[in-house]
């Protein structure tokens, strides 16, 4: 198992004998001959051949090629056909639609994030508060000059300041490997070490995780290793024959997608996706890795019907060969990474995908909980009258919450190909609309799990996502819009200081049921825990348009509760019903504990109230 093959692979600036130019190696063990082709040699096969070894590897050096030169390997197929290929291991890459591979350099970058990667070694995530802010680069904001895209630079500093004024520990970056096609998001990747030429070159990007880090804001990195795309300069039938992909279409080709799928049991194959995992750690600094498509790896059956697919040697429908590869991916990663995050977006009840190998996992560190996602979602889009035929659909995702190390997603998915927005997606009349997202991101918020939301959410966005147009920053300023962003502000500031709704995300010591089956008011209650027992909050939420007063719920311990979080907060937009800061517990039995509160329950509202020794002021938003 090589992890590390972009060390010798691709095209790396050298000197021989005091001559300057650069040296070339690429796979490809079935042609008859490899040329590198360039504006030296007016892009001609004939003129610079490298020469094979006996593991098909063709190499050599060309003399006066250097940084930011494009080139091509030509080769000759068996049957004398020409290919011509960009480099799989390339580092950087022309702007499409061009295709040709660029010669840079990537080393010597000036880090100055020494700090961040010293504490990452000792930080266990698990018990860390991980709130993810998930962006599509080329999206999120665009240039008002005429260009299309901000560079990675400009990006930097606008997207870290704005991260930090909404609180997120994270950024998720849709992919950033060099892709052809805009509409791919970026998921049918071509350049699997390069990054994408759009915002600009390889130590921009590095000037982009570099800036985070110092800011105290780690950046995940989405790689997709599950498929590649069919483009002829690109993986697919590299020397004419399948090199990375199954010749059988049962096994290497995606019908969903249109996509090759990569031969994992082939030793080169693996090698070379292991090595693109560690390459964005190790050259780049990312703090994980979001996979996708998992689930599409895992089965050989998947999105398939019965004839169109291989068994495995068993009999059974589980790909074994992607199933090594995801471990020792994982066992790889963290062992020479320790601090980083490896998170599966994987979408079935594979059992053990977030355990460690060495107990039958899969080895990542979390898995996106997608039935969480959807249950939640589906519940809230139902019309509140309706809510109580179906308050064990929303209760049901704490029987199986704490099998696995969960994030909860609200990402691209769900608001893509006529979804419609979040906001969009709440039923009622405006101010229910408003208040159901309300309620909808407090819940997240509260229930075990970390946290992951798509840019324009915390705008309450109208329109669906469109990766060919910016965010509706026009909404900035707009009261209801801005309630919506400075709650996901607070609920971002409460999740990184409350240790109970972070600490224990995965145990089930950290979460009991106060309330989950009042249908008739469609309220649910629950109790969050720190490590200390003495730590916790109570969270209540009213999922109806029906202000509930004299509302009582048992609590563990007497005392005054502080209400920290109100959705229906005037600030917030909402209707401003509450407790008047907070309430005093009463000798009164109720839900199985000897004290209990009275609360004022607001619509479509969630409340989060914790024992404190004293009245305070409630946390004050920094989000403008």
């Amino acid at each position: 198992m090589h992890c590390t093959m972009y060390q010798s692979m691709g095209a790396h600036p050298d000197e021989v004998n005091g001559i300057k130019g650069t040296r070339f190696a690429v796979w490809a063990p079935n042609a008859q001959e490899v040329c590198v082709i360039c504006d030296r040699n007016h892009w001609k096969h004939g003129e610079n051949h490298l020469h094979s070894s006996d593991a098909g590897v063709w190499s050599g050096f060309l003399p006066e090629v250097g940084q930011g030169d494009a080139y091509k390997f030509s080769l000759r197929g068996q049957n004398g056909e020409f290919f011509e290929k960009s480099d799989p291991y390339a580092f950087y890459s022309e702007l499409r639609p061009k295709t040709a591979s660029i010669v840079y350099d990537i080393e010597n970058f000036p880090w100055q994030d020494q700090q961040w990667l010293r504490k990452r070694l000792e930080t266990n995530w698990h018990n860390e508060p991980v709130s993810i802010y998930e962006v599509h680069l080329g999206s999120w904001k665009r240039p008002k000059d005429g260009r299309q895209f901000f560079s990675y630079r400009e990006l930097a500093k606008e997207l870290v300041d704005y991260v930090h004024q909404m609180g997120y520990t994270h950024i998720q970056l849709m992919p950033v490997t060099e892709h052809p096609f805009d509409g791919s998001w970026g998921y049918q990747t071509t350049g699997y070490f390069a990054p994408t030429s759009r915002f600009g070159t390889p130590h921009d990007l590095m000037y982009f995780v570099d800036y985070c880090h110092q800011a105290g804001v780690g950046v995940l990195f989405d790689w997709v290793p599950g498929h590649f795309p069919t483009d002829g300069h690109s993986l697919g039938r590299f020397d004419g024959t399948c090199l990375y992909e199954h010749a059988d279409p049962r096994k290497g080709f995606h019908p969903d997608w249109g996509t090759y799928i990569f031969n994992y049991g082939r030793n080169e194959v693996r090698d070379f996706l292991l090595s693109s995992a560690h390459f964005w750690i190790d050259k780049y600094h990312f703090d994980g890795l979001r996979v996708d498509a998992v689930a599409s790896m895992l089965y050989l059956d998947y999105s398939r019907e019965e004839g169109e697919w291989v068994p495995n040697p068993s009999g059974g429908r589980e790909n074994l060969e992607a199933i090594q590869f995801l471990k020792d991916a994982n066992i790889s990663l963290h062992g020479a990474y320790p601090g980083i995050l490896t998170i599966a977006e994987e979408s079935t009840s594979w059992g053990g995908v977030s355990h460690p190998v060495y107990n039958g996992g899969l080895g990542f560190s979390m898995k996106w909980d997608m039935g969480w996602m959807n249950d939640t979602l589906r519940y809230m889009h139902f019309d509140p009258i309706y809510r109580s035929h179906h308050q064990g659909e929303l209760s049901f995702r704490m029987i199986y919450a704490f099998t696995e190390n969960f994030v909860l997603p609200l990402s691209h998915d769900e608001v893509v190909h006529g979804k419609r927005s979040l906001l969009s997606q709440m039923p009622g009349d405006l101010w229910q609309q408003f208040a159901n997202l309300r309620l909808l991101y407090g819940y997240q918020y509260t229930m075990p799990g970390k946290k992951l939301l798509f840019m324009g959410g915390e705008l309450a966005q109208w329109t669906e996502w469109n990766h060919d147009n910016e965010l509706d920053w026009k909404l900035i300023g707009h009261e209801k819009h801005d309630g919506i962003r400075r709650l996901i502000g607070d609920l971002n500031y409460l999740y990184r200081t409350e240790k109970s709704l972070y600490e224990t995300d995965f145990s089930q010591e950290g979460f009991s049921w106060l309330q989950c089956d009042d249908s008739k008011n469609s309220v649910f209650a629950f109790q969050r825990n720190s490590t200390d027992d003495e730590e916790h909050v109570i969270v209540i939420a009213n999922f109806t348009p029906v202000p509930r007063e004299g509302y009582r719920i048992g609590v563990p311990k007497a005392g005054y509760y502080h209400e920290i979080i109100n959705s229906d907060a005037k600030i917030y937009g909402g209707s401003n019903i509450g407790n008047a800061g907070g309430v005093y517990s009463e000798k009164i039995s109720s839900h199985g504990k000897n004290d209990s509160i009275t609360l004022n329950l607001p619509p479509l509202a969630l409340l989060i109230m914790k024992p404190v020794a004293a009245p305070q002021k409630k946390i004050k938003s920094d989000t403008k």
